[in-house]
């Protein structure tokens, strides 16, 4: 049975024509059959899967990068045969060939995501047993790791249900979750308080989310600090504006709780 949710898919490698053609194809499926979304570059949304250029070395680094595995399956797209532990998808793409593929690999998340709630029900948490092990090197290690960010999460947003939302997520990280409705306001804190990770709602009136976003990388001391744009649907991102100001990434509003955990815990962990 299909999903009423729209699989989100990240397309890696790919020129920008070949992009728009894969988005196009993706969304126009076999009637009854899973629908997809593919994500844009600077989209923070973890991706349910993965396709990638298999004739482009920076599509193969990408997808290398990315480390897929059964619960975010990936696929190739290349013209010649690869040694490659990946499914793969010979151009020029076929809509019928491309779908069949795609519903090969709903079925393998599926399956995946199944026996993973299956093992979580009967496995106990793993613990450590033993102290760790120190060696001469293990200072070393320990110096170069960067220290894990220990400052604020600050929401510029029109109201405060967003914030006491991401609390409750983050509650037992006792972290400080700050919230306002003025650009000004939120400068200040950035500029007089530690802070971690900066969430901007896009539809806040009278705010331009690119000039918040470069005030507070040119802040002294804020170049650890993360800038993510929450973007409604009628808000079009512009990807050049958003890497000239410094932001990390975008988030599509409805973001989902397991989106919204999976990017929290990358950016303060």
């Amino acid at each position: 049975m299909a999903s009423n949710t729209p699989y989100t898919v990240r397309l890696l490698g790919f020129a920008p024509d070949e992009r728009s053609h894969l988005d196009a194809l993706l969304a126009h499926g076999p009637d009854g059959g899973p629908s997809y979304i593919c994500l844009a570059e600077d989209s923070l949304h973890e991706p349910d899967f993965y396709i990638a250029d298999g004739d482009a070395p920076a599509g193969l680094a990408a997808l290398t990068r990315a480390n897929p595995g059964p619960v975010q399956p990936a696929m190739v797209v290349a013209r010649t045969p690869a040694p490659l532990p990946f499914p793969r998808i010979s151009r020029p793409l076929q809509r019928g060939q491309l779908h069949e593929m795609m519903a090969e690999m709903v079925g393998r998340r599926a399956q995946a995501l199944a026996l993973l709630r299956d093992c979580e029900r009967h496995l106990a948490p793993e613990r450590r047993r033993h102290p760790r092990i120190e060696t001469p090197r293990s200072e070393a290690w320990r110096q170069r790791r960067q220290a894990t960010p220990s400052g604020a999460v600050l929401i510029l947003d029109n109201r405060g249900a967003f914030r006491d939302h991401v609390a409750k997520l983050l509650g037992a990280r006792r972290m400080a979750i700050e919230w306002t409705d003025s650009a000004p306001v939120a400068l200040r804190l950035c500029d007089e308080t530690p802070v971690s990770l900066v969430m901007i709602n896009t539809g806040l009136a009278g705010v331009d989310p690119y000039a918040v976003c470069a005030a507070i990388k040119a802040q002294e001391g804020s170049l650890r600090t993360a800038v993510v744009l929450l973007c409604g649907v009628a808000f079009r991102f512009d990807s050049a504006r958003g890497r000239d100001c410094g932001l990390r990434g975008v988030l599509d509003k409805p973001v989902g709780d397991r989106d919204l955990v999976a990017v929290l815990n990358r950016l303060l962990g």
